[in-house]
């Protein structure tokens, strides 16, 4: 008697699981393709790609100096007396660390500048995925394109919610038709 009362419930905690996932709807949004077919995204990633080269600029002329001052005391090395080959070690350990700072200070400025610029853009990327999924009775949905770290290994095409999103966001879906 007791196996068939728990076997009863084994059964009917396995229809009420079936009904559950039939009543869920699930959907998938690539948000890296969302993002990219904003038109805020290209003027970010101009200004990203700007603000490296600036940074990448003002290391090398650190890099340029540090390499020039190391030269001219190696070419002086074997006539300087101990008190100005200590004298040369210590600027190039003074130049070394300025140079080490401002590697660290230009990474934080540029990751400071791409959250600063990124983050309206993913409140209203995630805005719109809450609207979407509210409109369309979407329990649940997974984000496909976590830079090649998919979240959802297998998708039905049918439930990429991608181009409803940019259409929620206002965005003319004529041209998103093929997605690059």
């Amino acid at each position: 008697m007791k196996i068939l009362v728990t076997l009863a419930l084994i059964i009917q905690f396995e229809f009420l699981q079936a009904q559950q996932h039939q009543t869920s709807k699930m959907g998938y949004a690539d948000i890296d393709y969302i993002y990219k077919k904003l038109p805020e995204s290209k003027q970010i990633d101009a200004e990203l790609k700007s603000l490296q080269i600036q940074l990448e600029n003002q290391l090398k002329i650190k890099y340029k100096e540090f390499e020039n001052r190391y030269q001219y005391h190696i070419g002086r090395e074997k006539t300087m007396t101990p008190a100005e080959l200590q004298n040369a070690q210590k600027e190039l350990q003074e130049l070394k660390v300025n140079l080490q700072k401002t590697e660290q200070d230009s990474q934080t400025k540029f990751q400071e500048r791409h959250k600063q610029l990124i983050e309206p853009v993913t409140q209203k990327i995630h805005k719109a995925i809450g609207d979407v999924a509210r409109e369309n009775n979407y329990a649940f949905i997974f984000n496909a394109g976590a830079d090649k770290q998919d979240l959802l290994l297998h998708a039905d095409e049918a439930a990429d919610v991608s181009d409803l999103i940019l259409k929620k966001m206002t965005m003319d879906t004529v041209s998103l038709t093929n997605k690059n």
